[in-house]
């Protein structure tokens, strides 16, 4: 049994650690030693923690045996994105300034993996300073996709998509500024949870972009995700950004049930301009919720055909703020990629980015109308599919177009609204997995979770794996 553990989900995994039926201690060691096997390949990982996690198995055996099971998370080994913080541990934005950075406190969503008794493994590969969506890294190397691993698995949380689709990691957590939890959960076929701006703390994570990040739930289900948010969600006052409202519990809330689901159709911004075999995967995911009782409904919303712009501006001013002394200092040390799009940052001025802020408050309105008569909307999550390693350009129905335009086409407005964004794998597109996105009103992350939920049982991925966890 124990050469299947690594296959497995959390919600599989957990009634087994929690009856004693595995032991943490056998479930780390399965997930390490097939992490390093595949590591060289995959480049998922930039430091693997073994004796630490060998440590932390240990004690989560014992507290499991002596009859105090935390709950879901227990004994449950995580690989996390290397730009969250572990105390007196060495995170390093998958830069070379930040090298030999070591933080004297952890981040309060790692304090709280701490807590739910999760076993860590190591560090994940990402773009530098979560500042791009390839994961073609200059300091640590090119981050490939299990799936095809000429290809780019998605950035900036490449390493979280990659390690959770090969199972070096049961789960993961990413981080979202403009897609970079469901891109690469998209390109990976895994499911990736951005959620409501504020539900999570992001105190003690390196920041992009202030006003657009998100920490979320990179895993193999809807329920592993799920859970996952029970973990990490909640106030903290050492973040300005978190807002104080209840939780809940969104496990209890995936019934399957969409009878009466109201779902919100935008024709003319997120089904233009989208390759034809994706759209038609999206589509028909679309139908099969309408089977099971689902209604659709086109809804309208003007502003989004401004949101490139200020999605744009608003990461490039901000994400040039925070670097700006060491782009004037050590611009050699950038890879070339993202110093090209700091130096872009310092050029907008007040007034593009106050614009582009108006442009925000106005989106957010045209959101809020559209749901007032659908419960969510559905979407494709990526236009297209991941090009090769290198590329800076993606093939659209024939057409060549610039690779980061348009892969953060669709992820960008849930940025700037700050509303809750789920992608599910919905099928394949020549062997690569397409996802589907859905997205609610604020603090709804239940009621998305419920649709990728009933997406989910739909078994649209029919069950296939790369061939590299097989082999």
């Amino acid at each position: 049994m124990s050469k299947e553990l690594v296959t497995k989900s959390v919600e599989e995994l957990a009634p087994l650690l929690r009856e004693r039926e595995i032991s943490p201690v056998e479930l780390t060691q399965e997930i390490l030693e097939h992490a390093e096997s595949h590591n060289e390949r995959i480049n998922a990982y930039i430091t693997i923690t073994r004796k630490q996690a060998e440590e932390a198995a240990l004690q989560a055996e014992k507290e499991i045996a002596d009859g105090n099971y935390r709950g879901m998370y227990h004994g449950i080994p995580m690989g996390i994105k290397d730009n969250l913080y572990f105390k007196n541990e060495v995170t390093t934005m998958a830069s070379k300034i930040h090298g030999d950075f070591v933080s004297d406190f952890d981040a309060t969503v790692v304090s709280k993996l701490r807590e739910a008794g999760v076993i860590f493994t190591g560090k994940l590969n990402m773009h530098e300073y979560a500042w791009g969506i390839t994961n073609n890294n200059p300091h640590f190397g090119a981050c490939r996709n299990p799936w095809d691993t000429e290809k780019i698995p998605g950035g900036s949380s490449g390493g979280s998509g990659a390690a959770v689709a090969a199972d070096m990691s049961v789960a993961s957590l990413g981080t979202d500024t403009a897609g970079s939890i469901r891109i690469p959960s998209s390109a990976c076929g895994i499911v990736g949870l951005k959620p409501t701006h504020g539900r999570v703390s992001k105190y003690g994570c390196f920041p992009l972009a202030w006003s657009l990040d998100h920490i979320g739930p990179m895993t193999k289900t809807v329920k592993d995700a799920a859970g996952l948010l029970e973990v990490i969600a909640g106030y903290d006052k050492n973040d300005p950004t978190s807002v104080n409202v209840p939780i809940g519990s969104y496990t209890e809330q995936l019934t399957g049930n969409v009878k009466d689901l109201v779902i919100g159709i935008n024709e003319e911004y997120f089904f233009n301009h989208v390759d034809a075999d994706i759209e038609k995967l999206v589509r028909q995911g679309i139908q099969r919720l309408v089977d099971q009782g689902a209604k659709v409904e086109e809804v309208s919303i003007p502003s989004l055909r401004y949101a490139e712009y200020a999605e744009m501006i608003t990461i490039l001013a901000e994400a040039a703020a925070i670097h700006h002394r060491n782009l004037l200092a050590r611009p050699e040390d950038f890879g070339k990629d993202i110093r090209l799009l700091f130096e872009l940052g310092e050029i907008p001025s007040a007034v593009d980015y106050l614009q582009s802020q108006q442009i925000r408050r106005q989106l957010k309105q045209d959101f809020q109308k559209a749901f007032e008569k659908v419960n969510v909307l559905i979407t494709p999550t990526l236009p297209i599919l991941p090009p090769k390693i290198g590329e800076e350009y993606a093939d659209l129905n024939g057409e060549k177009v610039d690779l980061i335009d348009h892969i953060i086409r669709f992820t960008g407005p849930g940025n700037l609204t700050g509303l809750p964004a789920l992608t599910v794998p919905c099928g394949f597109k020549e062997g690569m997995p397409v996802g589907l996105q859905i997205i609610g009103p604020a603090f709804k992350e239940g009621t998305i979770l419920n649709v990728g939920y009933a997406v989910e049982k739909t078994n649209p991925l029919k069950g296939k794996k790369p061939d590299l966890v097989i082999s």
